[in-house]
């Protein structure tokens, strides 16, 4: 079995913490927390090829005041970036984080469109949403309420690493 180090990435609120929990534990809670510092989960998750260990890093929320900590990203194979449909600002601040660890690293780029489960509120045009995510090796709907993508999301990721 191999293991991979995957970061998950967003503004605070956006549900990377719910994500990662509706994932390894199949829960969902509308109690919010917020994460300080980096907390580490895992999950085996079987591909075509063989078994790997996603050893998934959930990464406090990264804001205007508290910056990106590149040390974070030292030794991962991919890494997610959340935005949550119901805050633009969270999709604009997750462009930035894209960017800044795409200054750092060259390794697979997630985007996790979450909270669909909610009416949608941003402003953002079909053709500007296509062109965000012509950026990423892959986007994904998602809801940590229903678990609406999710699976789905860490089995492309488990699945691209092993090819």
């Amino acid at each position: 079995m191999i293991q991979k180090k995957i970061c998950i990435l967003g503004a605070s609120g956006v549900g990377k913490t719910s994500l990662i929990k509706q994932f390894v534990e199949g829960i969902f809670s509308e109690k919010y927390l917020t994460s300080i510092g980096v907390k580490i989960d895992k999950k085996v998750v079987q591909t075509d090829k063989e078994s790997v260990q996603l050893m998934i890093w959930d990464i406090e929320g990264i804001d205007r005041y508290c910056g990106f900590q590149p040390k974070y990203i030292r030794g991962a194979s991919a890494f997610i970036i959340v935005a949550d449909c119901t805050r633009s600002q969270s999709l604009v601040e997750g462009i930035e984080i894209y960017r800044m660890v795409k200054e750092v690293s060259d390794i697979p780029a997630i985007l996790a469109l979450n909270k669909k489960d909610l009416p949608t509120t941003w402003h953002w045009t079909e053709s500007e949403l296509s062109d965000i995510k012509h950026s990423y090796s892959k986007s994904f709907d998602t809801s940590a309420k229903t678990g609406e993508g999710v699976e789905e999301m860490f089995s492309y990721i488990a699945n691209i690493l092993t090819e």
